[in-house]
């Protein structure tokens, strides 16, 4: 089978390797669609933390069943995706039942060899059914979970003012549950293509530049005087997410989804005056899998609208690089096997 390795920063390769033996707990898939996330740009680039080289990337996945061991539940056949965090099942979190926080964690993609390959072996227990969903959306459940689990992290409550940093797919898919939980969305970001995106994909009616000199006085206006009761970081810049600290109402949970390598710096005493919480979004859950899942068959969202470039498996190396540049108009780019 075919492969496609980050050898290291900016340098990927194909290779030919054997399709993976099928062991006990695990299911061979045939991978059919890859979503091109920003994990995957940021190994590229080599600025993705928690990262060694030489990684096999792709952990927004559509796959089809081709032999399992003991899915009981799931079909030869079948159309599935996957969670992509493997998680030791015994540890603190994993106790918890937050597995998506596992001590242990091995990301897709990141830690362990992901899904650019013609065929991946996964633990059984990733397995999400396909629930009719097509592969392009099945590809899609994965970056929607992770913006619908920064909302419940946040409990967004109808009526909030909620501030998305960032309107790449996470940050989309963060405005889209915002939405759907029944928030006043204001999205922020540096590409006003992207805020273009916003307005007309996602009907969202509030929308700053971020590099907008009066940045402060629109959200004023905006939000009566109270500013944003939530905000969520989706960009992963240390200035975004060091700056987004003035953004916050006296009470606001400051949600931090995006991830970079630096330290955050705040004012302690703005932040301890709004008696502000803190918090950081990691993953997603089996629930939140649900959560999109249904949300798609009931109309809620419309993740292909997300799709904005396709990419054929054999011409992706030669390509990648393009991803990153803002002038392609690259929102999401989706990558197909068959």
């Amino acid at each position: 089978m075919k492969v496609l390795t980050c050898l290291e920063p900016h340098e990927l390769a194909y290779s030919e390797a054997t399709v993976p033996e099928l062991l006990r707990g695990d299911t061979l898939l045939r991978i059919k669609r890859i979503g091109i996330c920003g994990t995957d740009i940021h190994a590229y680039e080599g600025t993705q933390p928690f990262f060694t080289y030489p990684r096999i990337l792709g952990h927004e996945l559509a796959g089809e069943i081709i032999e399992t061991s003991d899915a009981e539940s799931f079909q030869q056949g079948e159309k599935v995706t996957i969670i992509p965090y493997f998680n030791c099942g015994h540890c603190i979190a994993c106790r918890n039942h937050t597995p998506n926080c596992c001590v242990t964690m091995n990301v897709l993609g990141v830690h362990v060899n992901g899904g650019m390959s013609e065929y991946l072996s996964v633990p059984s227990y990733s397995l999400v059914h396909g629930e009719g969903l097509s592969l392009d959306e099945l590809a899609l459940v994965e970056p929607l979970a992770i913006g619908a689990h920064g909302i419940r992290r946040a409990g967004v409550q109808p009526g909030e003012f909620v501030l998305v940093i960032g309107a790449g797919p996470i940050g989309l898919a963060t405005m889209a549950f915002a939405a759907i939980a029944g928030a006043q969305v204001i999205a922020m970001d540096v590409n006003k293509e992207r805020l273009s995106f916003c307005q007309k994909q996602l009907n969202i009616q509030h929308t700053i530049h971020a590099m907008d000199a009066d940045v402060l006085q629109q959200l004023t206006a905006i939000t009566n005087n109270d500013m944003a009761t939530v905000v969520i970081d989706c960009s992963g810049n240390s200035k975004a997410i060091n700056q987004a600290f003035q953004y916050m109402a006296h009470g606001a949970r400051y949600v931090l989804i995006g991830l970079q390598k630096g330290d955050i710096s705040f004012n302690h005493p703005e932040f301890h005056k709004r008696e502000a919480t803190l918090m950081s979004s990691r993953n997603a859950t089996k629930d939140d899998f649900n959560h999109v899942i249904k949300s798609i068959k009931h109309g809620l969202i419309t993740p292909t609208t997300f799709i904005t470039h396709r990419i054929r498996f054999e011409n992706l190396a030669t390509t990648f690089a393009t991803f990153s540049d803002p002038a392609s108009g690259v929102i999401k780019a989706m990558v197909e096997m068959d």
